[in-house]
């Protein structure tokens, strides 16, 4: 599938939401209800300001996922969920690598389609946290780029 990689505008936002809303539901099963209320909307307020965004793009226009990006780090990745398997993350995390010098990620330990995906990029776990950066119980990998 053809994708555009392009810094979304203000007015992209609410659909970024949207997307990291399908995303969780469809990967984060170990998430309860009241979390995610808690999360959404601080994506906005605190997430999303932290990080250098890019969003990938169909012909069409329309927002597949986005990453989000900040020094050395890929801080969040989320793809709508019917764009799964085509290539879509990839090719945002093949930009952060390439272009944004991204060598780092966690990811949740309990997300093993995500830890996988990381894996099959070339990154390895270097240190596990029992807490998530939400001090909630939810085990964080702290992945490392291996080439």
């Amino acid at each position: 599938m053809p994708v555009t990689l392009d810094t979304p505008a203000p007015d992209d936002l609410p659909t970024l939401v949207e997307i990291w809303e399908a995303a969780v539901r469809a990967t984060h099963h170990f998430l309860p209800e009241s979390d995610l209320q808690v999360i959404k909307p601080l994506l906005r307020e605190q997430y999303f300001p932290a990080v250098q965004l890019t969003c990938a793009r169909d012909d069409a226009g329309r927002i597949l996922g986005f990453l989000g990006h900040a020094e050395d780090r890929v801080e969040m990745l989320f793809v709508d969920p019917h764009s799964h398997g085509q290539g879509v993350g990839r090719r945002l995390m093949q930009h952060a690598i390439d272009e944004l010098g991204a060598t780092r990620v966690d990811v949740n330990e309990q997300n093993p389609q995500a830890v996988g995906f990381y894996q099959h990029l070339g990154f390895v776990v270097k240190d596990r946290s029992r807490l998530d950066g939400g001090g909630r119980p939810f085990p964080i990998l702290h992945m490392a780029l291996s080439r």
